[in-house]
């Protein structure tokens, strides 16, 4: 039973891991992107209305305004 509280605690390690290593993959994909401007502020206009779209969706869905 001990071995298997072990294994179970390695999963959010294994996650965490996992997470980071996409973004950084991310990250030095779109790098070269920011070196010119015009790219850059698009890269950075898409980011943001990403995240404005999700915390939309999910506040409607949540019910969190009397849309």
């Amino acid at each position: 039973m001990q071995e298997f509280f072990q294994n179970v605690s390695r999963y959010p390690r294994y996650f965490i891991t996992f997470t980071l290593g996409i973004f950084f993959f991310l990250f030095e994909r779109l790098k070269p992107l920011l070196n010119r401007p015009v790219t850059a502020i698009a890269l950075v206009g898409l980011l943001f209305s990403v995240l404005a779209f999700t915390f939309f969706t999910l506040r409607a869905m949540l019910g969190f305004s009397p849309v």
